[in-house]
């Protein structure tokens, strides 16, 4: 899907391991030029909003295309700060105020002037097979010996989130097989439950909902855009805000099951 993705190709010399960064390079196009410049940039944390985000853009500014990758929320900060993104959707807890976000956009982005506008707020619990056999009911089962446990990558706002409540109940990660186990994704959490490499993993109620698996809610988070100023004020992100304010969006992210839209385009900070 990489190569079906790309918008172009970069060929590497045989016998060199790599380029260095900032280097002058070709690349063969493999899309228009125009359609390139259209495109906004999205990395960080997964979310299934972003994927109708994405197909309302196409269906309503044929000429527009939001393009997203998936590296966690820290990742899609460490993006923004590069010059790297648009935007990047996140959901760092901070373990020592509570607060979503913010804190961490400080910590990477410094004073750039940045605006976060609140996506989703969104249900977080174990995702476990079909009637849930084994009976998982809370992350203390997670350290259960026929237990075996699908994490998320390092950075990522669900491995924050779990990290932060393992520490809150006093569960010893090393307790937790599978703990090491690392996806990029909820989907990808999702799936592995689905076909019983895994008995069990946190993410969204929409991707248990997606792959049929039963679900165990823990809590609910905040999901937010996080966008430079200069973009936000760009008219090539004016259409993809607009999308994300109307009432198909919310109803169609309500539908997936697990998400409360009613703060759905609200800015939360604009500094």
């Amino acid at each position: 899907m990489s190569l079906v993705r790309a918008d172009g190709i970069l060929r590497i010399p045989r016998f060199l391991e790599g380029l260095d960064s900032g280097s002058s390079v070709e690349v063969e196009l493999r899309r228009p030029i125009d359609e390139i410049e259209n495109s906004i940039l999205a990395i960080g944390s997964h979310d299934l909003s972003l994927d109708l985000l994405a197909t309302l853009l196409r269906r309503h500014h044929s000429a527009s295309r939001l393009s997203s990758a998936h590296v966690g929320s820290l990742g899609g900060l460490v993006a923004l700060k590069r010059g790297e993104a648009h935007l990047a959707g996140c959901h760092l807890l901070d373990a020592a105020t509570g607060e979503y976000n913010l804190p961490y956009v400080r910590q990477v982005l410094g004073r750039e002037p940045v605006v976060l506008v609140t996506l989703v707020h969104r249900q977080q619990g174990l995702m476990v097979a079909q009637r849930n056999p084994k009976g998982i009911s809370s992350l203390k089962d997670l350290a259960r010996q026929d237990i075996l446990f699908v994490n998320r990558q390092a950075g990522s706002g669900t491995r924050v989130l779990l990290d932060y409540e393992l520490e809150k109940t006093g569960l010893d990660r090393t307790q937790i097989a599978g703990y090491e186990r690392e996806e990029y994704s909820h989907t990808a959490v999702a799936a592995l439950v689905a076909s019983g490499a895994a008995d069990v993993g946190l993410g969204i109620l929409a991707a248990a909902k997606a792959l049929g698996l039963d679900f165990v809610p823990l809590l609910q988070e905040r999901y937010d855009l996080v966008i430079p100023r200069i973009h936000y004020e760009s008219p090539l992100l004016q259409p993809l805000l607009d999308i994300a304010r109307s009432q198909e969006f919310r109803s169609l992210v309500t539908a997936l099951g697990g998400y409360d839209t009613s703060e759905t385009g609200r800015v939360l900070t604009d500094e």
